[in-house]
């Protein structure tokens, strides 16, 4: 596990290239979900009025496949920076390997079954 603040430190860190791949995406995927989020509020609280937030409405804009591209993209991106950090948790605190396989195991699990679940939904919207 990476505890580097900068790219230099964290190449110099890295077990392997897979923990510095997982380092440079978490800062690329938190920094896209910030504006990723803040346009999404932006244009589901500010731009539509109160009266205008109706069930209707949000389906109408979700038949746009570039609608649904958005709110997928802050799924995927969501989904696996926080994996991710839990991930970095569940190393810190489960200290026996074998408990933390199955940790992992059940959590990636769930994960992955939210995910397909949140895929579905909103692929599912016509």
């Amino acid at each position: 596990m990476i505890k580097a603040k900068t790219l230099t430190d964290a190449r110099a860190q890295a077990s392997g290239n897979n923990e510095l791949t997982w380092w440079i995406f978490m800062r690329i995927s938190g920094l896209l979900l910030v504006f990723l989020i803040l346009g999404h509020i932006y244009m589901t609280f500010v731009q539509v009025s109160e009266s205008d937030a109706t069930f209707d409405a949000v389906v109408s804009k979700l038949s746009n496949p570039a609608w649904k591209f958005y709110d997928w993209l802050i799924l995927v991106l969501a989904m696996l920076h926080g994996v991710n950090g839990a991930r970095y948790s569940i190393e810190d605190y489960v200290r026996s390997r074998p408990n933390r396989f199955w940790v992992k195991g059940v959590f990636f699990s769930v994960v992955g079954i939210i995910l397909v679940l949140g895929t579905v939904g909103l692929f599912s919207i016509r």
